[in-house]
């Protein structure tokens, strides 16, 4: 187990999350040992790390890299707004 911790927060769809459950209840029948969501995704990020040089790796990293850069420069562009956002008072001149 590792001695030094850092919290992260991670975004996932659902259908990620849904299968992480799946794989963590079939662990726990096969292992008689509760297997939370948490200790799966945490095995696939150590696994996944290791394998920095696999293409289908590299080719899901580019596609979260190129979907980010989606989503942010359509909010630069004037994208839906979140509730309450209001512009600022140098925008509006004043």
């Amino acid at each position: 187990m590792v001695t030094s911790k850092t919290k992260v927060l991670l975004i996932l769809t659902q259908g990620v999350l849904d299968r992480a459950r799946v794989l963590a209840g079939q662990e726990t029948i096969a292992l008689k040992l509760p297997v939370s969501r948490q200790i799966v995704l945490r095995a696939l990020i150590e696994v996944g790390l290791r394998r920095d040089n696999q293409p289908a790796l590299l080719a899901n990293v580019e596609g979260q890299a190129k979907a980010v850069r989606h989503q942010r420069s359509a909010g630069r562009r004037g994208g839906p707004r979140p509730w309450g956002w209001r512009r600022s008072r140098k925008a509006d001149g004043g």
